[in-house]
């Protein structure tokens, strides 16, 4: 027998294999089957061959990737996620009825989510009515959320994240009851998020960083008490934060919304916040002074750099002081705002997971404490730029696994301490723009790391020691 092309032939075994197998004899496990052998045909490139066992030889319900309802063996769990699959998504797909779970995250698809992933999300991803969760992320996927998502009426995680999607989030969304985890970051989506948002009580995390989103943050997001993610830095906002934000808040956990142009001050009901484990703002404008943090025991990330926090004034570092109760600190981001005074003593009874104080380009002067070197587990440690006097303590030599250190641009004096010799994981050390004087000590040959290093604009004197040409 004869067929016109290759696809014919397929069809037609195909076609003879799906009524002889007993498994298929249902018309919805036959649906089944052709949906899931239409969208392997629009896969180009499978280089890890996660779909060879879609085919003839096993039972559709035994494919990789595939996990059906026991009582009817319908497709119930697409999940082909870290499979770096390469071409369409088939509008075929839209004809698993049964389907709880579509991930397909951190591939390569391309194109728009068809419209029929759109009839049962518009009129065939409605047919999906049990559909519980749809991951798309990490591809390059383009065009409009459709409208019709808000269809689908019990999902309760939608992650689009890290594709091309542009246009306004739809306001169907916002219908979704169920919806628990919504993750849209980093698209080309634009528009306001309208106060509609505090339907969604259920709502545990939303993302939506890394967009063109613009407005003010809705005032009907401070009322999810369920929410405890919520990330949408690097967009466009603009306003203020109220001054009871984080009164009703009391799941949130993590809080990112850097990169946008929020100003005012921070709101001083964040001391209610006392599950808050990451507070990033940086990148903003925010203003004023920073209040007791001591409340934030679980804090393990505070970020406030480049805003315009403190007044150049003796209590603008007070809050350090509060601190201390936040035994999970690892790290404390302060540059680029307008702190002045002294930096406290307390500096040294921070969290033992401290690894990283970044102080530089702020208005700070005083000595250098010696309790900071209490914090011995610290990788990084930035000070530039500030009005530092005085010598650099001889304990620094306690920072064992110091890999960055940056002083320049202060008012520092005296000789290089020996025992910074001990910091023998060193990768960049920047003390420049100082009044050191004296030698270079031989001991800059234990820097065996080092990629940079600057003693420009200081006063020393003699000569280079040999060990600086031991180093790689």
């Amino acid at each position: 027998m004869l067929f016109p092309s290759m696809g014919l032939l397929f069809f037609y075994v195909f076609f003879v294999w799906l009524k002889a197998s007993l498994a298929t004899n249902i018309l919805g496990n036959e649906t089944d089957v052709i949906a899931l052998f239409r969208f392997k045909e629009s896969i180009s490139n499978d280089p890890y061959g996660v779909l060879s066992s879609w085919n003839t030889s096993s039972h559709f319900c035994n494919w990789h990737g595939i996990t059906c309802s026991i009582k009817h063996q319908r497709v119930q769990h697409l999940s082909l996620q870290l499979c770096q699959l390469h071409g369409t998504i088939s509008p075929y797909i839209g004809n698993l009825s049964f389907l709880r779970t579509l991930n397909l995250a951190s591939n390569s698809f391309y194109g728009e989510i068809p419209r029929e992933i759109g009839r049962e999300f518009p009129v065939s991803l409605a047919n999906c009515s049990e559909l519980r969760l749809l991951n798309m992320s990490s591809n390059n996927l383009y065009g409009r959320i459709p409208m019709e998502i808000g269809t689908l009426k019990k999902l309760e995680k939608l992650s689009l994240n890290k594709n091309n999607y542009s246009g306004e989030i739809p306001s169907s969304i916002w219908n979704i009851s169920s919806l628990s985890i919504l993750s849209m970051g980093y698209n080309y989506l634009e528009g306001k998020i309208p106060e509609e948002i505090g339907k969604l009580k259920s709502l545990s995390g939303f993302a939506i960083g890394a967009n063109k989103l613009s407005g003010e943050l809705p005032s009907s997001l401070y009322n999810l008490s369920s929410l405890a993610i919520f990330f949408a830095a690097e967009n466009q906002f603009h306003g203020s934060l109220p001054s009871d934000m984080f009164s009703n808040l009391i799941s949130l956990q993590e809080i990112g919304i850097g990169g946008n142009q929020i100003s005012g001050p921070i709101p001083t009901s964040i001391s209610n916040a006392s599950s808050l484990q990451l507070f990033d703002i940086g990148y903003c404008s925010f203003v004023g002074k920073v209040s007791n943090l001591g409340n934030l025991k679980d804090l393990y990330w505070l970020n406030l750099n480049y805003n315009h926090l403190g007044s150049n004034s003796a209590l603008d570092l007070d809050f350090i002081t509060s601190l201390v109760n936040c035994t999970e600190l690892e790290s404390l981001v302060l540059s680029s705002n307008n702190f002045g005074g002294v930096l406290p003593n307390s500096i040294g009874n921070l969290s033992a997971q401290l690894t990283e104080i970044s102080l530089d380009f702020n208005q700070i002067h005083g000595t250098i404490p010696e309790t900071i070197c209490n914090n011995t587990n610290l990788i990084d440690l930035d000070l530039e730029y500030n009005h530092f006097t005085g010598f650099i303590p001889n304990s620094f030599g306690k920072f064992q696994k110091m890999q960055l250190l940056g002083l320049s641009a202060n008012n520092l004096m005296g000789e290089i301490p020996i025992s910074l010799g001990n910091l023998t994981q060193l990768v960049e050390l920047s003390i420049s723009k100082n009044m050191f004087y004296g030698k270079i000590p031989p001991s800059i040959g234990n820097w065996q790391n080092l990629l940079y290093l600057d003693f420009s604009g200081n006063n020393f004197s003699g000569a280079i020691p040999v060990e600086v040409f031991s180093l790689f």
